[in-house]
């Protein structure tokens, strides 16, 4: 038996319904943040933080696809 469910929401009542939690003025805190720090030209401490992050990223997807590989052979 399938059911299908067609739900049509704001993001906003989404987010109420599932019960998770309002981070607007977190994230508007963060934007004003990194836009001051671009018209300050000073992001370089951003982007060494971003780019280990997506450094980290990439090699937690290559270790992961090793292991499914290896658990295939």
């Amino acid at each position: 038996m399938k059911i299908k469910l067609d739900i049509d929401c704001t993001p906003e009542e989404a987010r109420r319904f599932m019960g998770l939690p309002d981070v607007t003025a977190l994230h508007e805190a963060w934007l004003k943040k990194a836009q001051a720090a671009i018209a300050d030209g000073d992001i370089g401490d951003m982007m060494a933080i971003w780019s280990q992050m997506g450094l980290r990223g990439l090699e937690q997807w290559q270790a992961f696809l090793h292991q499914a590989n290896d658990k295939k052979s």
